[in-house]
């Protein structure tokens, strides 16, 4: 039986226009799971407050990562469409030296390429055993659970559903773990140790933790993991989460008031690292690596560094590779 694995990450827009990030934010903000509000009230608030306006607010933050990286990657477009496309063409690569000839295609989960297009054509060419392998290291119904969603609609109606299978998380992984460290050292290297590590995690609502979503719990495991292989003691690093959207109360603490506490109250370096993030994209190379970075500097910090994304290493590909392994047909 030929097999096919397909990446998934979160999506982006086709262009950084204005329309472009209308459709992107309409498509994405749309999904009951990223949004759980009533739909009724929700959709009123989309169409009449959101998507008139903000895609004007946040097409030039778009503009400005477009072709940007932030580990010196010739990127051209979207940074997170080019590394998720080569993240397949390198794991693809990889899996063909260990012996397994396995096609690696990627899709998104909002935006091109859609996963049913991406499902129907490796169909047509003969696949009939799939694994969705989903970008997220840690699991949350806001992410991941939606790629579920996706993938029973697809063959809801279909009568000869092929044999499939979906990584649901690997937050824990040693070789994952052990990436990110790596990457923390070689950081280190260069620039020397901050005073402090910020492990800044994207924020979900807190409401969603309260009801059963174990995204804390993964990150918070992920963070100890990381400490523990840096042999970096309890006062040196932190998590926070960043990106939180609406008035409703997000996982604290918030990345960007902590950073603003760190600047006043006397820190002067600081290094953050975003492991949630399997690839560089406008969160962390306009939010973090910009915004917070001024939000630092102008509270009194002197030092500010954005540990870039695993992105194309060779360690997070062999890392890919180890947790997609226990998925596949044949010997392990």
């Amino acid at each position: 039986m030929s097999t096919a694995i397909v990446l998934m990450n979160l999506g982006t827009p086709a262009q950084p226009t204005p329309s472009a990030v209308r459709d992107f934010l309409r498509d994405f903000l749309s999904d009951p799971r990223v949004v759980e509000i009533p739909r009724p009230l929700w959709l009123t608030i989309l169409n009449g407050l959101i998507l008139p306006f903000r895609p004007k607010r946040i097409a030039p933050a778009y503009a400005e990562i477009w072709n940007c990286s932030a580990d010196d990657a010739q990127v051209e477009g979207s940074p997170l469409l080019y590394y998720t496309r080569h993240q397949a063409q390198l794991l693809q690569k990889h899996l063909k030296d260990k012996g397994r000839d396995i096609a690696v295609e990627y899709a998104m989960t909002y935006g091109e390429p859609r996963l049913d297009k991406v499902i129907e054509g490796l169909r047509s060419k003969g696949y009939e055993s799939f694994v969705v392998f989903p970008l997220y290291p840690q699991y949350s119904a806001t992410t991941t659970a939606a790629i579920y969603d996706q993938v029973a609609q697809i063959f809801r109606k279909s009568r000869d559903i092929p044999d499939i299978s979906l990584v649901r998380d690997y937050y824990h992984n040693p070789l994952y773990i052990k990436s990110l460290a790596n990457s923390v050292r070689e950081h280190w290297q260069k620039h020397g140790q901050a005073e402090k590590l910020m492990l800044s995690f994207h924020g979900i609502p807190k409401a969603n933790v309260d009801k059963g979503d174990p995204y804390l719990r993964h990150c918070q495991e992920t963070a100890r993991l990381l400490a523990e292989e840096l042999q970096i003691s309890p006062e040196r690093w932190q998590v926070t989460f960043q990106s939180r959207f609406g008035k409703a109360e997000w996982l604290q603490p918030y990345t960007d008031k902590t950073l603003i506490e760190w600047g006043k109250g006397g820190i002067k370096s600081v290094d953050v690292i975003c492991p949630a993030f399997s690839a560089d994209c406008l969160e962390t190379l306009e939010e973090i690596s910009v915004e917070n970075r001024a939000n630092f500097i102008e509270a009194g910090g002197s030092e500010y560094h954005y540990i870039p994304a695993l992105n194309l290493r060779a360690d997070h590909i062999e890392a890919l590779a180890a947790v997609v392994e226990d998925k596949l047909p044949g010997p392990k």
